[in-house]
C-alpha cells in the first residue's frame, strides 16, 4: 500500500503537468481523480494499519470494520470529484477558454492510464488473497481510472484532430458521470458490510468446503450466518448431531467443522457452532449406519444450499 500510494503521487503529478499543459477540462477531470486516489489511499493505508491491530477488550471482534469506512470515504470522495468536475465543465460551456497542446498532453494521460492499470491489478489480487475490502477497493478505483483515462484519451485525441473544443467539456461531463457510478458502488459495498449485508458468495463458498468434507455424524446445519471484520471472518450456526454423543465427541466433531474453513480461507475464521440434539424427524435424512437409536429408516441426504442452512429450523424431509 506504501508503494501504491507513493506510485499515486507520482501519476497525480503527471496528470496536473498535462492539465496546465492542455488547459483541457477533460484531463483536469482525470487530474482531480487522482487526487481522489492519493486522499483515498492515505486513509486506505491507516485503515490495514488499523485492521492489523489484535482484538482487545473495547473491539472484542477486532478492528476490521474500520476497511468498510475506508471504502465508503473512498466512495464519497469520488463522488465529490464527479460533482466538481461537471460544475467546472458546465462553466467553460458558459464561458469557454482555449485549448492547446493536446497531444503532449494525451501522450502523459496514457502513461499515468497504464500505470494505474498495473497498480490496480496488483492491489486486486492482493485483496482477494486477504479478503481486504480495502485493497480491492482501491484496486478497482485504479483500475476504473485506467479505463476512463483511455476513454478520455481517445476524445482528446478526437478534438485534437477535429478542432471541436466544445467536445473538452462534454467528454469532463461524461466520464464524470462515470467516476460518480464508481462511487457509488463504493458506496454501497461499503453500506452492505457495515450493515452486515449477507455475502451469498462467501456463504456458498463456506458450504461448498462442508458439502465436501460432510461427515455423516453432520446430520445438519442451519441458521448460519457470517460477519466479515477486515479480512477476518466470524461465523456462526447450529448443527445437529447424535443426541447420544458424548460432550467431547461433539466437540471434536465441531472443532473439525473449524478447521476445514479456516484452512479453505487462509484467513482468519472464528465460529460459534451451538450443538442441537437430533430428533426423531431427523432419522430420514440421517446417513449413519450404526445407529442402535434410530426410529426411521434412512430415505436421503439433503444437500445444503443457502436456501436451508440459513433457516433456524432443523432439515426434515
Amino acid at each position: 500500500m506504501r508503494w501504491v500510494l507513493t506510485g499515486s503521487v507520482v501519476i497525480l503529478l503527471v496528470k496536473f503537468t498535462a492539465y496546465f499543459t492542455t488547459h483541457s477540462n477533460a484531463i483536469l477531470s482525470d487530474a482531480l481523480e487522482s487526487i481522489i486516489n492519493v486522499i483515498a489511499g492515505a486513509f486506505a493505508y491507516y485503515s490495514l494499519s488499523l485492521a492489523a491491530k489484535p482484538k482487545d477488550t473495547d473491539h472484542p471482534y477486532g478492528h476490521g470494520k474500520i476497511e468498510f469506512i475506508s471504502a465508503g470515504f473512498e466512495g464519497g470522495l469520488i463522488l465529490l470529484a464527479g460533482i466538481l468536475i461537471i460544475v467546472k465543465s458546465i462553466g467553460n460551456i458558459i464561458h469557454p477558454s482555449p485549448i492547446h497542446a493536446l497531444d503532449t498532453g494525451a501522450l502523459l494521460a496514457a502513461i499515468a492510464g497504464v500505470a494505474n492499470y498495473f497498480m490496480g491489478r496488483v492491489l486486486i489480487k492482493l485483496g482477494k488473497a486477504h479478503q481486504s475490502v480495502i485493497l480491492i477497493a482501491d484496486g478497482k478505483h485504479l483500475q476504473s481510472d485506467t479505463w476512463s483515462s483511455l476513454g478520455l484519451i481517445a476524445g482528446v485525441v478526437f478534438i485534437y484532430f477535429t478542432g471541436l473544443t466544445w467536445l473538452d467539456n462534454v467528454l469532463a461531463i461524461v466520464f464524470a458521470c462515470i467516476i460518480m457510478f464508481t462511487g457509488y458502488q463504493l458506496m454501497r459495498k461499503s453500506l452492505a458490510g457495515l450493515m452486515d449485508e449477507a455475502d451469498d458468495q462467501i456463504l456458498q463458498d463456506v458450504l461448498n468446503v462442508l458439502n465436501t468434507h460432510r461427515k455423516p455424524h453432520w446430520i445438519d446445519i442451519h441458521n448460519l450466518r457470517i460477519l466479515q471484520y477486515g479480512s477476518s471472518f466470524h461465523i456462526d450456526c447450529h448443527v445437529t448431531l447424535p443426541w447420544y454423543q458424548s460432550l467431547q465427541t461433539s466437540h471434536d466433531a465441531l472443532k473439525e467443522m473449524e478447521m476445514l474453513i479456516a484452512e479453505a480461507f487462509e484467513q482468519k475464521v472464528e465460529l460459534f457452532i451451538h450443538p442441537d440434539p437430533c430428533i426423531p424427524e431427523s432419522c430420514s435424512l440421517c446417513s449413519l449406519t450404526n445407529c442402535d437409536v434410530r426410529q426411521a429408516n434412512f430415505k436421503n441426504r439433503m444437500e445444503w444450499t443457502l436456501e436451508n442452512v440459513l433457516r433456524n429450523q432443523k432439515h426434515q424431509l
